[in-house]
C-alpha cells in the first residue's frame, strides 16, 4: 500500500511545472489523505533516484525548503529553483503564493484515490 501511495504522490509532483511550488500538505489533501503531508516527505525522500521526480518543488506549507538537507549539496534544493525562476531568500520562497500550484486546481479526481501507509509502518 505504501509503495502504491509514494507512485501518486510522484505523479502529482511530475505535474508541478518548472517554476511553481507545492507543499507537502497540498498533495496530501489532494490525495485523501489531509493528515499524510509527513508521508508526502516520506516519498519527497525516497525520490532521489527518481530523476523523473522535481522533488524540489516540494516545500511546507509557507515556502520553506525543508527538504534541502536531502539534495547532494547544502543548495542544491535552491539551486534547482532558482535555474526555474523562482527566488528563494533565507531558504524560503519570495513571493511564495504567486508560485505556489494546487494540485486540487489543475488535477483529475482519479488522483484522490490512493491512500496512505498506516502510521507507523516503516518506509
Amino acid at each position: 500500500m505504501g509503495s502504491d501511495y509514494f507512485d501518486r504522490v510522484y505523479e502529482v509532483v511530475r505535474r508541478i511545472p518548472a517554476g511553481r511550488v507545492s507543499t507537502y500538505g497540498a498533495i496530501a489533501e489532494f490525495l485523501g489523505s489531509v493528515s499524510a503531508a509527513r508521508t508526502v516527505g516520506y516519498a519527497m525522500n525516497a525520490s532521489h533516484s527518481r530523476p523523473d521526480v522535481p522533488a524540489h518543488r516540494v516545500v511546507n506549507r509557507i515556502g520553506l525548503l525543508t527538504g534541502k538537507h536531502h539534495f547532494g549539496g547544502t543548495h542544491l534544493m535552491e539551486e534547482l529553483l532558482r535555474s526555474e525562476g523562482v527566488e528563494v531568500e533565507n531558504d524560503q520562497i519570495v513571493g511564495f503564493a504567486r508560485h505556489f500550484w494546487d494540485p486540487s486546481d489543475h488535477l483529475p479526481r482519479e488522483f484522490q484515490q490512493a491512500e496512505p501507509p498506516a502510521e507507523g509502518r516503516s518506509i
